[in-house]
């Protein structure tokens, strides 16, 4: 006889699927793909992330009633399509109001709708501006297993969705989630969910969602845990995966018998009224007892700099070819940056899709320009070099009169880097490739860039890269290659912009490895010069910095989308006034 005739036990899958926003036929696509899966591996749950049906965050789009409309019409093709199996999907639904909603659906019928109860409006989230908040959390009867469902944000509190639905019988925790990456978010979350589970005496499932949306990019990583807050599965990062997993619910039930903590939780909440949540039986028996035995399954986590790396390849890539581009445009200067960005466009898109330009100047250095033709070669891309010699002197010239009896100055440097940027635009529009631009966070911070030069482009790759992170990227690309790369003469050069003679990075700006921590204590952690001059760290370097990112906002709001990868990026992250007179440093 079958294990599961004479146990308590729950087949739960998880599909992290890269969504597109608006995409409906796509998303669904996906959706059924994954659910034809499920039936040949005998699922008895099967969830689906975040707003799967219509992708995340649609932001605005909510505001359309056909937008709307279009999203029930494709959740009706997914109830349709459902015979054989109960899933959990994310949805907009429409009542009075409109919710993030989560459909409970089971053999051909939609079973249930769990409204988010909890709606994130901070850092990149703005979902008070969209829905209501919903105040119900229901325990769904699933295969004769008690289960709580919820929606991203829920999970993340102590006393939230799951403790209700923990106490008032659920045995296992189902979380649909569109988590945003970060660097250490997904360590971070794992032990959050871990503490859940183990406090709530459950097994616990997240479905988070993967793939890059504009400046976010989702990690996938989807977990399993069971009540004591231990792995049972993992997804993959930065990828499409379906994780599947036996729940072993009957040690759920033990292990809350034996419990005492949990008894008197319980016998608490009871005697304080507190809330309970209603059941709704969806089925009392899986549809499959007999079942294939599951074959064995690794996932091995990323750390640092690999997971950023990774982050950046998913969030350009999906940028560019879900906005319908096909190939890319790199300013290559021989510097750090730009060859970064070229070594992650290649791994995004092929080398074939990859055009490099060279424009060296009267101050590009022979070393500069050799190293842009030995990348450019080592890559395998195609490299076009223009000169920009003439361009350059005809300005000047044409400016001669005007700029009469004044010394050179850093207008005569910017008119180089908008030359640059005229010639990769005008290559854009010719042959429809998309400018990638090479600027950092670190730059980016400080204002080190050029309006309408090295900041003209369609996607920033590194735009939240600190200076000295893009450093170690490209040493793990190289180790990656198992080779030079990214040649060793690009990593080991004092960085310049060459826009003058024997110009170099540090004649404007701290070095870096001052700098950088710096403006992580600043603009991340908000801390104040007094406080991290308090850290030990000179006093003029650091009111230096600061002055130099408050003064830069109107530079940063005119720059293009990048990937997120920094707990706090400039843009939908960082929101402040360019018109202000506060003195924070």
């Amino acid at each position: 006889m079958s294990q599961w005739a004479n146990t308590r036990r729950l087949r739960i899958g998880m599909a992290q699927i890269n969504t597109t926003v608006g995409d409906f036929a796509g998303n669904r696509q996906k959706i059924l793909k994954a659910m034809d899966e499920a039936r040949t591996l005998h699922i008895d749950l099967l969830a689906f992330p975040e707003l799967a049906i219509c992708g995340y965050p649609p932001e605005d789009l909510l505001f359309k009633p056909r937008f709307i409309a279009e999203n029930l019409r494709s959740l009706d093709k997914v109830v349709e399509a459902s015979p054989g199996l109960t899933i959990v999907v994310g949805f907009v639904d429409a009542k009075e109001d409109i919710y993030n909603a989560a459909a409970i659906i089971h053999d051909g019928k939609l079973a249930g709708i769990y409204h988010k109860i909890y709606l994130p409006n901070y850092g990149v989230f703005d979902e008070n501006r969209y829905f209501r908040a919903g105040s119900k959390c229901p325990v769904y009867g699933i295969a004769g297993i008690s289960v709580g469902v919820s929606i991203c944000e829920d999970i993340w509190y102590e006393a939230g969705p799951a403790t209700t639905q923990a106490y008032s019988g659920a045995e296992v925790i189902v979380n649909i989630s569109a988590s945003p990456y970060h660097f250490g978010k997904g360590s971070f979350r794992e032990r959050m969910v871990a503490t859940r589970a183990a406090d709530n005496v459950a097994a616990f499932a997240l479905c988070n969602l993967v793939g890059g949306q504009d400046e976010l990019v989702f990690d996938g990583n989807s977990i399993v845990l069971d009540e004591k807050g231990q792995l049972i599965a993992r997804g993959k990062q930065f990828e499409e995966d379906l994780i599947v997993a036996d729940l072993d619910v009957e040690s759920v039930f033990r292990a809350r018998l034996h419990d005492s903590r949990w008894k008197k939780e319980l016998l608490l909440h009871e005697e304080q009224g507190w809330r309970s949540a209603p059941k709704i039986v969806i089925s009392e028996a899986p549809f499959n007892t007999e079942k294939p035995s599951l074959p064995p399954r690794q996932v091995e986590v990323q750390g640092f700099p690999g997971e950023v790396y990774d982050a950046l390849v998913l969030g350009t890539r999906d940028y560019i070819l879900k906005n319908d581009f096909e190939k890319v445009l790199i300013g290559l200067s021989g510097g750090i940056d730009s060859s970064v960005v070229a070594a992650i466009a290649v791994y995004a898109l092929g080398s074939v899709n990859v055009v490099g330009v060279a424009m060296p100047s009267r101050y590009s250095s022979p070393g500069s320009v050799s190293d842009a033709e030995l990348l450019a070669k080592n890559l395998g891309i195609r490299l076009m070099t223009i000169p920009i010699e003439k361009v350059f002197q005809a300005y000047l010239d044409t400016l001669a009169e005007h700029f009469k009896g004044t010394e050179p100055n850093v207008a005569e440097e910017n008119i180089q880097a908008r030359i640059r940027g005229n010639i990769l635009m005008a290559l854009s529009n010719k042959f429809g490739w998309l400018v990638l631009t090479t600027g950092n966070k670190s730059e980016m911070a400080t204002g080190y860039t050029t309006l309408y030069g090295d900041m003209a482009g369609g996607f920033a790759v590194i735009k939240d890269v600190p200076k000295t992170m893009a450093y170690e990227l490209a040493r793990y690309r190289n180790s990656l290659a198992e080779s030079e790369l990214i040649p060793r003469t690009i990593i080991d050069k004092p960085p310049s912009a060459e826009l003058r003679s024997d110009q170099r990075d540090i004649d404007s700006l701290p070095p870096y490895e001052l700098l950088d921590p710096v403006l992580t204590a600043y603009v991340e952690e908000d801390k104040s010069v007094e406080q991290i001059i308090g850290m030990g760290v000179d006093e003029k370097a650091v009111k230096r910095a600061a002055r130099l990112v408050d003064k830069s906002e109107y530079k940063r709001r005119q720059s293009p989308p990048g990937v997120k990868i920094t707990p706090r990026a400039f843009g939908r992250d960082r929101r402040l006034p360019i018109t202000n007179r506060f003195e924070g440093w």
